[in-house]
């Protein structure tokens, strides 16, 4: 059987959403984790993922970019998206909500004070840098 790759930017919205479910999925077993897709979010979640203690689970966010939003805020959740070069973060919301209002302008911008969210196609150098302890 002769298998072909796919192309990640001929995907629609909702097949990017399954191809980066399963991406994530397989980086966070190298972590001790299992994923359980939802079929609707959650308390804001789009997967659950269980660490082989037993003990540990996460709420998951997966987004194609970095995502700030006040509809998650408070919901103890992380939210996970990929970045240049096939690299992924999985970050606390609501921590990042806190840095990047005081670090950056994003609490003065029309999305962030009409819509009440945020998002970052490019990231700054220094964001980049706060965002390494959340690499994957």
């Amino acid at each position: 059987m002769a298998l072909q790759k796919i192309s990640y930017d001929g995907l629609n919205s909702r097949q990017r959403e399954n191809y980066n479910f399963q991406k994530v999925s397989a980086i966070l077993a190298d972590y001790g984790f299992v994923t359980i897709r939802l079929t609707d979010d959650w308390a804001g979640a789009d997967f659950i993922a269980q660490h082989i203690d037993g003990e540990s689970f996460l709420k998951v966010q997966l987004k194609g970019r970095l995502t700030l939003d006040k509809k998650y805020l408070g919901k103890n959740l992380v939210v996970c998206f990929p970045y240049q070069n096939g690299h992924w973060y999985m970050y606390p919301h609501d921590e990042m909500v806190s840095h990047l209002l005081e670090t950056t302008n994003i609490g003065n911008t029309t999305s962030w004070l009409q819509h009440g969210l945020y998002s970052m196609k490019l990231i700054n150098q220094e964001t980049l840098k706060h965002l390494g302890q959340y690499a994957l």
